[in-house]
């Protein structure tokens, strides 16, 4: 089955009458922006309308079935979109559903059991814990954690077991593992996250061994503690992660600090964070932006960004772009 029809086929399933106890749902977000960057010791700089500054444009449908005494199967199936090119995937190379792809069991007493495909927890951790969420342009969080060569392994895990505990009194806990499956071994993660009232936090163990493509990757391990704590007038983030790169015997130690405050209808936004590798190059970088909403489902954007590596010229970003989600 091609992914044209097995696209047709999940757009006809959403036409057909649920029933009384199941749904499927069909959402995303389309993230486009203009603008102008230079990378860190660039010679010039390049003018480009980008799909996914501030959040990486996707796709996805979800479904729910009520199986009777508190528990429900799902699934979810997620894809990425480069909305400047009409092209499906972050790159290339994507799968077409790199985003997502598991079905699972959920129960308020007992739980959430997610198998396929499967978010990391490091990844939902940095997007949660810092003012730019999962902006691969411009959070110096994700930056630093997932495009720096600090840690290896993508955001989502292939070929995974996630279990997500219930809430107790704001705390959850989850184990993930990814098998190994002849790839060079396997990854695994542990996390904790505490969220009540205006304090939250989290602290994430993860080990990675393989990457899901033919392509042998160097082992890590990293521990990041996070948190935040909302004063109503500004929000406030930090992030300390301790990264090891087992293969090349580099440690990193890595420093987030952000800021948001409310301004009229949107919120002023701010972070710093820079990375201290045992040897090579640090890295700090500084991010500005305003994030406006224009409703509960569209909002424009204006980001700045200073990204500099010691020993090279300072990289510079500015977009001006808008999301919106469906």
């Amino acid at each position: 089955m091609n992914q044209k029809t097995l696209a047709a086929g999940l757009i006809t399933l959403l036409s057909l009458p649920a029933l009384a106890q199941s749904s499927i749902t069909a959402y995303g977000l389309v993230d486009v922006s203009a603008g102008i960057s230079k990378a860190p010791g660039a010679s010039a700089s390049v003018k480009s309308v980008d799909s996914g500054k501030m959040t990486t444009s996707y796709y996805g449908f979800r479904g729910v079935e009520d199986l009777g005494g508190g528990l429900s199967a799902t699934f979810n199936l997620e894809g990425f979109l480069r909305a400047d090119i009409g092209a499906s995937g972050r790159s290339a190379t994507d799968t077409y559903w790199a985003r997502a792809a598991n079905v699972g069991l959920s129960s308020k007493e007992w739980g959430t059991l997610r198998i396929g495909r499967n978010t990391t927890t490091l990844f939902v951790a940095t997007l949660s814990f810092n003012p730019f969420g999962d902006s691969f342009g411009y959070s110096p969080s994700i930056r630093h954690i997932f495009t720096s060569n600090t840690v290896t392994g993508d955001s989502g895990w292939s070929d995974s077991v996630l279990y997500t505990t219930p809430s107790f009194s704001g705390f959850t806990g989850s184990a993930f593992v990814a098998a190994g499956e002849g790839q060079g071994g396997r990854n695994v993660a542990l996390s904790g996250t505490y969220a009540a009232g205006p304090l939250a936090g989290s602290l994430v163990y993860q080990k990675v061994q393989k990457d899901g493509g033919t392509t042998p990757v160097d082992d890590t391990e990293v521990t990041m503690a996070s948190g935040s704590y909302d004063f109503g007038a500004v929000k406030l983030f930090g992030q300390y992660a301790s990264a090891e790169n087992l293969t090349r015997r580099i440690d990193y130690k890595i420093y987030e600090a952000g800021a948001s405050v409310p301004l009229g209808a949107g919120k002023l936004l701010a972070q710093f964070g820079k990375i201290n590798p045992s040897t090579g190059a640090a890295r700090q970088t500084w991010t500005v932006g305003y994030d406006y909403f224009l409703s509960k489902r569209t909002d424009l954007y204006a980001m700045a960004m200073n990204d500099k590596l010691s020993g090279q010229s300072a990289g510079r970003s500015v977009s001006v772009g808008m999301r919106h989600r469906f």
